[in-house]
């Protein structure tokens, strides 16, 4: 088995390492750090839930530390960005702990709090910044910052930011920061567009991959109950109601639906908070706090939620509404059975969901087992799109009364794909961000 000590790492991080209790490298992290240290551009594959954060953060503070250089006021060292607040503040959390023992300094920077604070404390410098694009930019209008210094440039979940809009603002902070500098892409599946967007700013890069997409844990249990959209509610409050005594995530498409859901479970009984793109960022963090030290049973979220946040003791994941993009799936469920756990994880499927539904098993390469309620008989149209795909017996034989339709947002969806026209995309970022 490698041991973090054959990786390259300096004897200061191996301590950090030891004192956060990681005992060996997880495959991501055998693979891309020795690269890293080499100084070698990267395209990094793999799901949230790997330890992507230290594959990448610990080679980065052992290169910056080996720099010896100062962070030059309103400059960065090294710049890391993320699509959700949240994500930000994890990495930001990560880092952090690894770096306790060294004169480094970590700042973040996200959309939804004061940027006057912001902009003080980027004002003395700071090794590594984390942000969001949006709130990035802001900061960069303002001349609050300096880009030009970053010697390191990260994308983590490369593919979200795109799906969430971001696209041009990640073409402009590139072309910001140093021409020389050493750029690390990390993402969960590899679109066209990912794929353009390394071929444009990374020199030729190392490409590492591991849980490829579309594979869920082995220790989450999936089913899915068919029902009428009506029914939701009554189903889901049952299932809370039979284990008051676990942790759960709601998953919702739109802010306003899960807010509206929130309240209604609330008003049962059910102790929940909620978290999506309206709430600010002190309310985020609060009702991901409450849920953590038990004040709340329940949170409700879009999928804001669905990467990078870590909650120890998530027994449950309920798709209370599937997502538009199937790869959001994983991504939810991945929120329970970490660090070892078992986890169960409940779709909630109306009729004219199943087409996202069909998408989800062809993605996953399973049958996922149905627990409850009628699938939908085949159409002609379904079983034409079937046969051209893949071909799998059981459950996956079956598919819907009629093709799912395309649904629209407009505007309530709080990370909407890149389907919507481009005139949408800001608000999109605004609330991601």
């Amino acid at each position: 088995m490698t041991d973090f000590q054959s990786l390259g790492l300096s004897e200061g991080l191996l301590k950090a390492i030891a004192e956060n209790g990681y005992a060996s490298p997880t495959p991501i992290q055998e693979k891309a750090i020795p690269q890293i240290l080499q100084g070698r551009d990267l395209m990094g594959l793999a799901q949230t839930g790997t330890g992507k954060t230290a594959a990448f953060g610990l080679p980065l503070i052992d290169r910056l530390l080996s720099d010896n250089e100062a962070a030059q006021p309103k400059g960065t060292r090294a710049l890391i960005l993320a699509p959700t607040r949240e994500l930000v503040n994890q990495i930001a959390k990560n880092l952090i702990s690894y770096l306790k023992a060294t004169p480094l300094r970590v700042s973040s920077v996200v959309g939804g709090v004061s940027i006057n604070g912001q902009i003080k404390r980027l004002s003395k410098g700071t090794d590594i910044l984390v942000a969001t694009p949006g709130r990035l930019l802001d900061l960069v209008d303002r001349k609050a910052v300096d880009l030009g210094t970053a010697s390191y440039l990260v994308l983590d979940e490369a593919d979200q930011m795109l799906d969430l809009g971001f696209i041009h603002a990640l073409r402009r902070i590139a072309g910001l920061v140093r021409r020389d500098r050493q750029t690390l892409l990390f993402s969960a599946t590899m679109p066209k567009q990912i794929a353009d967007l390394a071929r444009t700013y990374l020199h030729d890069p190392v490409r590492v991959e591991v849980a490829p997409a579309g594979r869920t844990a082995d220790k989450v249990t999936q089913s899915v109950h068919f029902m009428d959209p009506k029914s939701k509610t009554d189903f889901l409050l049952k299932q809370l109601q039979s284990n008051p005594d676990g942790l759960s995530l709601v998953f919702c498409r739109t802010k306003h639906g899960a807010e509206r859901l929130m309240r209604k479970l609330s008003q049962s009984g059910i102790a929940a908070g909620s978290i999506h793109g309206n709430k600010s960022q002190n309310q985020r963090d609060r009702a991901i706090r409450d849920l953590k030290d038990g004040k709340i049973n329940v949170l409700v979220a879009t999928d804001v939620a669905a990467r990078g946040i870590d909650i120890p003791g998530v027994s449950h994941v309920f798709n209370f509404e599937l997502p538009e993009v199937a790869e959001a799936y994983v991504h939810r469920i991945g929120r329970t059975a970490r660090a070892g756990a078992d986890g169960e994880a409940i779709a909630l499927c109306a009729p004219e969901e199943i087409g996202l539904f069909r998408q989800i098993e062809k993605l996953i390469g399973i049958d996922i087992p149905v627990a409850g309620g009628e699938v939908p008989p085949l159409s002609a149209a379904a079983s034409r799109a079937k046969r051209g795909g893949q071909n799998r017996g059981g459950n996956a034989k079956q598919s819907p009364k009629k093709p799912a339709h395309k649904r629209s947002s407009k505007g309530h969806n709080d990370n909407a794909a890149p389907k919507h026209s481009r005139r949408r995309r800001p608000n999109n970022r605004k609330n991601a961000a």
